[in-house]
């Protein structure tokens, strides 16, 4: 087999360098004539491996006279290609002045990644030969897809733009590529679309819009023609929603609880410390606590970048081990946005006051709030029993509580009450003695 191919290979070697590849006819009439092959088209232009196509080969004459062709025949010099439709045409043609006429070959490929030659031969009525060489190319390099443009980070609910690259490393176009976006957590423009044609050794981007609405995987499927066979390849864009670094952040601090019968109320500092400013800034409380009495859900309004203001959320709950805390608010564009700190409030709870260290500024609530968990003695004074302003021990009047606070501090003037009193007797009695003569004659007179 191997020197059959040999000597097919020099046999067409010898007929390129000895016949020239155009044929010179003379009519009856004087007139004269050329034939040339003017173009070749393969489909596809780069064939895969054990892929079937064709090979189109267009004869014109440039003479002012009619030519008779016959015998279009395509040889190959290997035995990894097969011409399916040889010897088809046995009848004489005419190719008329100024006209063409093609010639279409149907060839399988049985090789890898290689060159191939072939030769196209063509007899003229007069006994002229025309000869063309040709090369037929075989890659089995697929298309190549890649997500080229993308934010660092999806936001869910917001408008993000991405772009798809379709790269096509062979050395012939492909064609007729359609895309597919899969996916069912995402908003996806266009969810389909149509490249007519994607150039030998070039890159074709395409544009999609993106809305994400859950944490998700998108897959871009990409199917291809080259020549009659249809192929697939695939690219996934892994969608982990977050916030963007020029987002606001919200930061809370200063956390007082306070005891409301059966309901909690929290109050705090919320601080942005992002870079952009919160709109319509709302916070609550998220399950298995629940929003209730009188600020269930406290609006804020807008928060400036390295701004700050208070809050405050009444909720009831069965766990304060286990508090969530959610802050609601939207960007410039109007993207809305939530983050949820779960608070461990066991520390804060029984004592109607915040825990040692922390501070609350707002000041009005905590106020009113100590007031309520603390002014409830028994009926009849507010203090201990009988309406004692000191109370026993434990007592937790505020006022008896200030007044002790004064009177105590530094040992106080009660410290010095049994030296007064000492003294005061030490010169009552010097006074009696000195003045005990006149003292008596006072009482003996009357």
């Amino acid at each position: 087999m191997k020197a059959q191919t040999i000597l097919i290979s020099a046999i067409l070697a010898i007929l390129l360098v000895a016949v020239p590849a155009s044929a010179d006819t003379n009519s009856n009439s004087g007139g004269s004539s050329y034939v040339y092959v003017s173009s070749v088209t393969m489909n596809p232009e780069v064939f895969y491996p054990y892929e079937q196509g064709t090979v189109s080969i267009t004869l014109t004459n440039n003479g002012n006279t009619s030519v008779g062709v016959s015998h279009p025949n395509l040889l190959a010099t290997s035995n990894k290609i097969r011409i399916v439709n040889q010897d088809t045409w046995q009848t004489l043609t005419y190719i008329g002045s100024g006209t063409s006429i093609t010639y279409t070959f149907v060839v399988t490929v049985d090789g890898m990644d290689d060159q191939y030659f072939a030769l196209f031969s063509l007899e003229t009525k007069d006994g002229q030969n025309l000869h063309y060489p040709l090369t037929i190319e075989v890659d089995s390099e697929d298309l190549h897809a890649a997500i080229s443009k993308k934010p660092e980070t999806f936001t869910i609910d917001s408008e993000a733009a991405v772009n798809l690259s379709l790269i096509n490393p062979r050395d012939g176009a492909i064609k007729s590529v359609y895309i597919t976006a899969l996916d069912n957590g995402s908003d996806i423009t266009p969810s389909q679309t149509l490249v007519s044609e994607v150039g030998a050794d070039s890159v074709v981007e395409i544009p999609f819009t993106i809305i994400p609405h859950k944490a998700t995987n998108i897959t871009f499927d990409i199917r291809y023609q080259n020549g009659d066979v249809r192929r697939q390849v695939s690219v996934s864009l892994p969608i982990n929603p977050g916030n963007a670094k020029d987002a606001a952040v919200p930061t809370i601090n200063n956390i007082a609880l306070t005891t409301k019968g059966t309901s909690y109320d929290l109050t705090g500092d919320i601080s942005n410390t992002g870079v952009s400013d919160a709109d319509g800034v709302v916070v609550t409380v998220g399950s298995p606590a629940a929003g209730t009495g009188t600020y269930p859900e406290y609006a804020i309004g807008s928060l400036a970048s390295d701004d700050s203001s208070s809050f405050e959320v009444t909720f009831t709950t069965t766990d304060l081990k286990a508090v969530p805390l959610v802050i609601h608010w939207k960007d410039s564009y109007g993207t809305d946005y939530s983050v949820t700190k779960t608070l461990d409030l066991t520390t804060y709870s029984g004592s109607g006051s915040m825990p040692p260290g922390s501070t609350n500024t707002t000041g009005s609530s905590s106020r009113s709030s100590s007031s309520a968990s603390t002014m409830q003695g028994p009926p009849g004074g507010t203090g201990g029993p009988g309406g004692d302003m000191n109370g026993p021990p434990g007592s937790s009047s505020s006022s008896g509580s200030v007044l002790s606070s004064i009177t105590s501090a530094k040992g106080g003037f009660s410290s010095f009450y049994p030296v007064i009193a000492m003294f005061v007797v030490i010169i009552v009695c010097i006074v009696a003695y000195v003045k005990r003569k006149w003292i008596i004659a006072k009482i003996q007179k009357h």
